[in-house]
């Protein structure tokens, strides 16, 4: 017999905008689910930068989603809005979602769930679905990177750079990233990385012109000033990927080397988008990536798991830079 769905839940509140103190554990109604949706147990639920952007109040949830932050979650199916769909009451599932994932319950539309690859626990599992939704839809439909080209990714060591640099290896590319210590570094070599780049001791534009000469690919979460130079690095038919801004969303940038090598310069976001969009890429990873996961060529790093009501020590971590990976945050659910 399925274990009853309280009415009520534990989940993160933000009181107000500002620092990581305004995260509370408040109760809150449980959620149901609607069509198409499942409900799930959550019992982990990964940190990503959206979320502190949305605490400080600059990332306002998408209409019809919740106040709640959390965009991944890991746990199992307790009700379904749609009894005929691919998943069942019990399911171990992770799910991307709008929002909510700080919660002892999440609704989720089914198209943006995915099992639980073999062998993984709850707590892996909530560490997949952001960051390789953004990877795959950014670096390999979005960019195009192809076997054998030149790939280079900043934040390497971040939930985002320990995807992609494990992706872009996996289906053929030479890999490049930068990062903010040795020990960082280091960590992005043992994933698979050629080169990395200690940008606090060295310039990545000219590591990359030394060794390389050039990149096909450019995956960016910094802004700013990197532009600029990374518009440097590209090849000729380059692609550059923007989709965060760390250090500032407005640039002063030269063109004429845009015109001359014929770059393209795009950018996107993910949780704005439609259901159908995100479908698309599920269906992608199912294919593609999760084969990776249970074969164990490829993995999510977790740099570590703390309690609910721990959410704003959570935060703080992130935004001290000092995590190799995944933050993410449990329930005391199943796991």
């Amino acid at each position: 017999m399925p274990k009853p769905i309280p009415p009520r839940m534990a989940a993160i509140a933000i009181k107000e905008p500002g620092g990581p103190e305004v995260l509370t554990l408040e109760e809150m109604e449980t959620p149901a689910p609607g069509a198409g949706e499942v409900l799930i147990e959550v019992s982990a639920a990964g940190v990503n930068r959206p979320d502190i952007v949305q605490r400080k109040g600059f990332y306002p949830p998408p209409p019809g989603a919740p106040d709640t932050p959390g965009l991944e979650v890991a746990g199992n199916i307790v009700a379904l809005g749609d009894p005929s769909g691919a998943f069942k009451l019990g399911d171990r599932v992770c799910a991307l979602v709008t929002g909510g994932g700080y919660a002892e319950y999440c609704t989720a539309p089914a198209a943006t769930c995915l099992p639980v690859p073999e062998h993984f626990s709850l707590i892996e599992a909530a560490g997949l679905p952001e960051t390789f939704f953004t990877v795959w839809s950014n670096v390999f439909d979005r960019a195009g990177l192809k076997s054998g080209e030149r790939f280079l990714v900043h934040g390497g060591a971040s939930g985002i750079g320990t995807t992609a640099i494990q992706l872009a290896k996996a289906f053929g590319g030479q890999v490049a990233a930068t990062a903010g210590s040795d020990a960082k570094c280091r960590k992005c070599l043992e994933l698979g990385a050629d080169l990395a780049i200690n940008y606090n001791e060295q310039d990545y534009v000219e590591v990359i012109g030394r060794e390389w000469g050039s990149v096909d690919v450019i995956l960016d979460m910094v802004g700013g000033d990197y532009l600029a130079r990374n518009v440097q690095c590209l090849s000729v038919e380059g692609r550059h990927v923007s989709i965060a801004f760390l250090t500032g969303s407005k640039v002063h940038l030269d063109f004429m080397p845009v015109m001359l090598k014929r770059l393209t310069l795009t950018g996107s976001t993910l949780r704005a988008r439609d259901t159908a969009f995100k479908q698309a890429i599920a269906q992608n990873l199912a294919q593609n990536v999760w084969p990776l996961l249970e074969s164990g060529a490829i993995k999510p790093v977790i740099d570590s798991a703390l309690p609910l009501v721990q959410a704003a020590e959570a935060h703080a971590r992130m935004e001290s830079g000092g995590h190799i990976g995944k933050i993410i945050l449990t329930t005391g659910n199943n796991s």
